[in-house]
């Protein structure tokens, strides 16, 4: 784009009328790896600007997020959460009041078909030709209906939970496909549209890039959804609420269990095309997911190792709740089950449903794993990390102490390893 309308609307001023859409497109067209230093120099000054601007504090808000993502890399901050732009997304939060977890989910559901939506839309425009962008390796039209027909199985059990499914006639998956993003559209916000156009930031402009983006957003919207999700079973053990710790519980599998369907979808992706775009995407790597990090000491404390390791140092704010001596499912279920305050059936059934999650999470481990192989095979991550060795440890690590050690089962790998085959 031209700085000259960046220049332009210097002179208003007005953060509800900022030029995203030039801006956004500017990256998506050469990929943020590659914008010109004149433009970030400017982008900078508009930044350096954003305490003198009038206007509601929101819009002003949404301009210094927006600005925080797309100069990162110059900034040298350059990191996971800002590759995904998650601020745009303003996900669910580990702090939030456990009584929202309602909230969550419904804001999680909408996020979730939103990104999902998104990236079939992005697709469908590559097949009919109505898109320019991303041009570099771009599948053929088998392969991206293959991938469609995997980002629909993922979404439409929450098409139906939302009760947004019902206009959806199609059996063909490029036209089931069309109605879908046709709905979802319909039935969003302003500023749910804004949130969603403006977190595609890409690093190069390889066609693969924007599924990549797109799913890892959405685990990332189900890891966030996961953490508030597992405090609500935490706070209800403590208040020995049986029926209520089993419905957040049961509502975090389910939530695991549908987003372990994106990795077929993510197994579309080319191999050639991923290698590609990942050269430029050094410093951000998925050890650095707050999210994840956030679930995982909510099961229980890590052992001491694991926390001295980068897996916690990368995220300290995580680390440091955890050297605080954070609450979890863990402490909370021994804590119940030695206060004798309830039966051995309700020891019975929430083991049983501590268990249920902890086979959902040690599946989900395995199959990104097993992706991350077949992408990566001996490479180093892109978070100055070991890569797939990393993952192999970490996939093994036991969820919880107090219900035993579940272990990933023969019929599940076997599963994940001949989902993962029909993928590609």
């Amino acid at each position: 784009m031209s700085t000259a309308e960046l220049r332009s609307w210097l002179y208003e001023a007005d953060p509800k009328k900022f030029p995203y859409a030039a801006v956004v497109q500017h990256y998506q067209v050469v990929g943020k790896h590659f914008v010109q230093p004149d433009l970030l120099q400017l982008l900078a000054e508009i930044r350096d600007k954003l305490p003198t601007l009038k206007g509601p504090w929101v819009h002003v808000q949404t301009l210094a997020s927006f600005l925080n993502i797309a100069l990162d890399k110059p900034d040298n901050r350059y990191d996971y959460p800002t590759y995904l732009a998650l601020p745009m997304l303003q996900l669910p939060t580990v702090d939030d009041p456990v009584d929202h977890a309602p909230f969550a989910r419904s804001r999680c559901d909408r996020l979730i078909v939103q990104l999902i939506a998104d990236a079939l839309a992005f697709e469908i425009a590559a097949v009919d030709g109505a898109t320019t962008l991303f041009p570099d390796m771009r599948p053929d039209a088998d392969l991206i209906v293959k991938r469609v027909k995997h980002g629909l199985r993922s979404i439409l059990p929450v098409l139906k939970r939302m009760s947004i499914d019902g206009g959806l006639t199609a059996s063909e998956p490029m036209a089931l496909a069309r109605q879908v993003c046709s709905g979802v559209q319909a039935d969003m916000s302003f500023v749910e549209r804004r949130a969603i156009e403006l977190s595609v930031l890409p690093v190069y402009t390889a066609h693969d890039e924007y599924m990549f983006l797109r799913v890892l957003q959405t685990f990332e919207t189900t890891f966030s959804l996961l953490a508030v999700q597992l405090r609500g079973a935490v706070a209800a053990m403590g208040e020995r609420d049986i029926d209520r710790a089993l419905h957040f519980l049961a509502g975090a599998e389910t939530a695991l269990r549908e987003s372990a369907g994106l990795f077929s979808m993510l197994a579309t992706m080319q191999i050639e095309s991923f290698r590609t775009f990942r050269n430029f995407t050094e410093g951000a790597s998925a050890i650095q997911s707050r999210n994840y990090k956030y679930v995982e000491s909510l099961c229980r404390a890590p052992d001491q190792a694991r926390v001295d390791s980068s897996a916690y140092h990368s995220v300290p704010e995580v680390r440091d709740r955890v050297l605080a001596g954070n609450l979890t499912l863990d402490s909370a279920y021994r804590e119940a089950c030695e206060s004798g305050d309830i039966p051995e059936a309700d020891r019975e059934r929430l083991a049983a449903g501590m268990k249920a999650f902890a086979r959902a999470l040690l599946r989900w481990r395995n199959t990104h794993y097993r992706l991350a192989v077949r992408m990566l095979g001996d490479a180093t991550g892109t978070g100055y990390t070991a890569g797939t060795p990393y993952l192999k440890q970490a996939r093994t690590i036991p969820v919880f102490q107090s219900v035993g050690v579940v272990e990933n089962s023969i019929e599940d790998t076997a599963e994940d390893t001949a989902e993962t085959e029909r993928a590609q």
